[in-house]
């Protein structure tokens, strides 16, 4: 999203990051060849030519690291930190769309925030690794229901994006903003800090859902 509406000079510089979830047949090599190719064709709406210059692993921080060559999947535990959570602030980075009964929410209470994280994590470990999380879902929710939202300061955005391949305009909609909440939340912090990696709620592909968690 940072380089949304930006235009760049002959020889300079960008980054973009690509969260990849497939562990078991890594394909960043694939993938680089094909960002290669697709910068010989050209990007954007005027097609400027690019080069692929390099290709760098993030580290738990979000900090581009040493390439390597075969980098290892970066691991993220969903175990409760060693000390008491009571408080913290989220960061809604992107527009985000929680739905909740079939809807879509209008405020990120926490019930419906961490349920849909637990919802996307588990899809991916489904799709991608280990299998189904062992977590009474049921329970998590009723859990996740009982913290309270002491802050929200958020925004409505409209966004929208068109493909340049067949023409169509999808919406992307949803809140940005903060907020804080409070109470037991210890158990529910990896869940949190594992969504700034896969993102959450609805067209997460698309970069929504994005957030940054802090701790009090």
């Amino acid at each position: 999203m940072h380089l949304d509406g930006l235009t760049f000079s002959a020889g300079s510089e960008f980054h973009f990051d690509l969260h990849l979830f497939d562990t078991v047949n890594p394909a960043i090599a694939s993938i680089a060849g094909a960002f290669t190719e697709l910068a010989r064709e050209g990007l954007g709406p005027g097609r400027g030519k690019v080069q692929l210059m390099q290709v760098s692993q993030l580290n738990a921080i979000g900090e581009a690291a040493v390439p390597e060559p075969n980098p290892k999947p970066l691991e993220l535990s969903l175990d409760p930190p060693g000390v008491r959570i009571t408080h913290l602030r989220v960061k809604f980075i992107t527009p985000t769309e929680l739905k909740h009964g079939g809807q879509i929410a209008s405020q990120p209470d926490f019930g419906i925030l961490a349920s849909r994280a637990r919802d996307r994590i588990a899809a991916l470990s489904e799709f991608y690794g280990d299998g189904p999380l062992p977590l009474d879902f049921r329970a998590f929710g009723q859990r996740a229901a009982e913290v309270r939202m002491t802050r929200c300061e958020i925004k409505n955005i409209e966004n929208k994006r068109r493909s340049s391949r067949t023409g169509q305009t999808h919406p992307l909609n949803g809140f940005a903003g903060e907020a804080e909440y409070e109470g037991e939340l210890t158990e529910f912090l990896p869940y949190l800090q594992a969504a700034k990696w896969t993102g959450v709620g609805r067209q997460t592909v698309w970069g929504k859902g994005q957030l940054e968690v802090a701790v009090d």
